[in-house]
């Protein structure tokens, strides 16, 4: 009897520990407080003649599977934040989003994807996301339940 009780307890902290780490980096990841990629530099991109930027081959973000599929967002030189805040770009009512989930960024001529120390990951195409990635146009990512993809 004893045993058992000393069995419950354990089992018990065990889980309050594991609450505890995930609300832990879930609250690291909204505060940017802990940061294992190196940033980048935002805008850039060389001009033309003309004194113009070439013709970006992704022009939308287009949420294709969720809760939100065929919301379309225009794309510009700003980041996209991705996760459940209020303020990001696009606001996932995900279980298994983070507060503050994944960014999408413009770097020259092409976009890639970083996640910000999630809980659950972000995975491009079937690749955990571990370090910034190009992404490729019409190749999926995917946040918990939500599938993005960038389109032309």
């Amino acid at each position: 009897m004893q045993l058992t009780r000393v069995g419950f307890l354990v089992l018990l902290w065990l889980f309050v520990l594991a609450a505890l780490r995930v609300v832990r980096s879930d609250l690291y990841a909204a505060s940017g407080l802990r940061v294992s990629i190196p940033s980048f530099r935002r805008g850039g991109g060389k001009k033309d003649k003309t004194g113009k930027r070439p013709a970006r081959s992704a022009r939308h973000l287009v949420v294709t599977h969720g809760a939100l599929a065929g919301t379309r967002i225009s794309l510009d030189e700003r980041p996209i934040l991705i996760g459940r805040a209020d303020d990001s770009t696009l606001v996932l009512d995900d279980d298994y989003a983070s507060t503050r989930h994944a960014r999408l960024s413009l770097q020259g001529n092409d976009w890639y994807v970083e996640d910000l120390g999630s809980t659950n990951g972000t995975y491009l195409d079937r690749a955990r996301v571990t370090a910034p990635l190009r992404v490729p146009l019409g190749v999926p990512i995917r946040i918990g339940k939500t599938v993005i993809e960038l389109r032309s």
